[in-house]
């Protein structure tokens, strides 16, 4: 690494830094129906307006330790923390991506993603104006993004459009099958509405490869997050026979499509190049049986905590 590549992430470090101090204020404030814009970013007990010292992306939290300096009110650690979640995710983008339109599109394609994420699980909501204005973002990044990779070229524009509804269309189609599977283990509607959004949303700024990745990992990462809840459940309330009726939890699934995203685009290739060695190999098969005597035990056991929690 040269001292060029040096200063350009930490360019970009403090650029994404100062973008996450603005999704602190999207998360607060989009669930409330209020303004990101106006008024300026205050303390939410005093009110007192935040000045330039104090406003400052990571560092501020630090210089004030953690507390409003005129009412001495605690300020969550969440702050600083998505700030520099959010300088990670825009020097990882670039040090895959480098200098190019693809490195623009997916740092604000994570930004979506981490507001949406937060968002879903404060509120178990994915707002419509996030999703909505993320997918129309999406399909023109694809459209900018197609003129540029082609010298310039309408035709290479239109194709990558195209290529972006198409998985657009794709990710609902996904939604909808993770919905059906997930109705039929918990007996009940498994998503809300917002997830066939977020799902379309990934799609947009992407292609079919990716949204076909990212609902698999999904699917996963949301199957074992509900054996864990649904096994603390079952813990908590002395077991099957005992409190039963508390044993399905809600569980956003918001965040489990963004975290499969996110991994689908930064090793989205090595997945599915391992995948598709380890299909060749005889020994899938020794993998594929258990697997199957476990999807099968645990489709049993959901039903059975349905049948006696109603």
């Amino acid at each position: 690494m040269n001292i060029y590549d040096t200063i350009v992430q930490v360019i970009v470090f403090w650029l994404g830094a100062a973008i996450g101090s603005f999704l602190n204020v999207v998360v607060y404030r989009v669930p409330a129906r209020l303004s990101v814009i106006w008024p300026p970013s205050r303390c939410p007990k005093c009110l007192h307006q935040l000045g330039m010292g104090e406003n400052i992306p990571i560092l501020g939290w630090l210089l004030l330790r953690g507390k409003c300096r005129h009412c001495h009110t605690p300020i969550s650690p969440r702050y600083p923390l998505i700030e520099a979640i959010t300088a990670i995710m825009f020097v990882l983008v670039y040090n895959r991506y480098g200098l190019s339109i693809q490195t623009v599109g997916y740092s604000l394609l994570m930004c979506w993603l981490l507001a949406l994420t937060l968002i879903d699980l404060d509120t178990m909501t994915l707002p419509n104006p996030l999703t909505q204005s993320g997918l129309i973002l999406g399909l023109a990044f694809q459209f900018t993004a197609g003129y540029l990779d082609t010298n310039h070229s309408i035709v290479g524009s239109r194709e990558y459009l195209i290529q972006g509804i198409l998985a657009m269309v794709l990710g609902i189609w996904i939604y909808d099958t993770i919905l059906i599977l997930g109705s039929i283990m918990v007996g009940q509607s498994a998503q809300g509405g917002g997830d066939a959004k977020l799902m379309a949303m990934v799609g947009a700024w992407t292609s079919w490869k990716v949204v076909l990745l990212s609902g698999g990992l999904a699917s996963a990462l949301a199957l074992v997050g509900f054996v864990a809840v649904a096994g603390y459940s079952t813990v908590r309330n002395g077991g099957i026979k005992a409190g039963a009726n508390k044993l399905i939890q809600p569980l956003p699934l918001g965040p489990f499509i963004a975290l499969g995203a996110t991994i689908s685009l930064f090793g989205g290739d090595l997945l599915i190049d391992n995948y598709l060695q380890f299909m060749r190999s005889p020994d899938r098969f020794l993998f594929a049986i258990p697997l199957l005597i476990m999807l099968v035990a645990l489709l049993f056991w959901t039903r059975k905590m349905r049948l006696r929690a109603s």
